[in-house]
């Protein structure tokens, strides 16, 4: 291994992001070879031994899966309600990935799973507004004034503004189902957006998160996402964060 930044070998071992990795490094509780190391930009080749909180660290294969969240379940390692998780469904072998933002237990669709930190705090980073595309349907016909009030911004909760980008693609009195674009990770987020209008969310499954889409996976499934296809989703994140600065 040639000689690489310390933050990035320490985000390299899965426990956090380049810019925790940098926090960890100034709070002084990082040692390179019994040296303790505050300084930005230093440098470690393979041989060096690195510490973290006084254990040794080391960079790790990251791994990158699509897995298709069935309802029922919620998106955690551990529950102390002895409730079903996603990861009764997933092979222990990947026990060790975490998801990238979460869905509640009634909601389906795509969860990328992974253990590359730095890649899941700028999936999740509230500045870089990365999208989440969901198909949502309600009990009811949504008027479009209200959508409108969505795509502006409504307070769901004391200080939160949530927003979205609607469209609409199926009606009746009974039900309007949309496709909903969401750039904010707020907790239930759609669901309390209809719920401040008196509307029930009936479906809610999410189908695209970043460039990854949940095509061609089945509810349960868990399949590695193609080399390419991680380029690519760095690549937008990369374009996006800079459009954010």
């Amino acid at each position: 291994m040639p000689s690489t930044r310390l933050n990035k070998y320490i985000a390299s071992s899965g426990i956090c992001s380049r810019r925790k990795a940098d926090e960890l490094i100034l709070s002084g509780v990082v040692v390179v070879n019994n040296k303790k190391i505050t300084e930005l930009g230093y440098l470690v080749n393979e041989k060096d031994k690195v510490f973290v909180e006084n254990k040794l660290i080391h960079p790790v294969k990251h791994l990158y899966y699509r897995f298709f969240k069935p309802a029922g379940y919620i998106t955690t390692s551990d529950d102390e309600k002895g409730r079903k998780t996603i990861y009764d469904l997933i092979p222990k072998e990947l026990w060790g990935l975490k998801p990238v933002g979460r869905l509640d237990k009634d909601s389906t669709g795509l969860l990328i799973l992974t253990n590359d930190g730095e890649l899941i705090n700028e999936l999740t980073h509230p500045s870089i507004k990365v999208p989440k595309v969901y198909i949502v349907s309600v009990d009811s016909l949504v008027s479009p004034h209200e959508l409108e009030q969505m795509a502006k911004g409504i307070e769901i909760e004391e200080g939160k503004l949530a927003y979205a980008d609607i469209q609409v693609l199926e009606v009746d009195k009974n039900r309007t189902m949309m496709k909903i674009t969401l750039y904010q990770g707020m907790n239930r987020q759609i669901r309390k957006m209809f719920e401040h209008f008196g509307y029930e969310v009936k479906s809610l499954k999410r189908v695209q998160h970043a460039t990854i889409q949940l095509e061609g996976l089945k509810r349960g499934d868990i399949k590695p996402i193609k080399p390419k296809q991680i380029k690519e989703l760095k690549n937008f994140l990369n374009r996006i964060s800079q459009d954010n600065a």
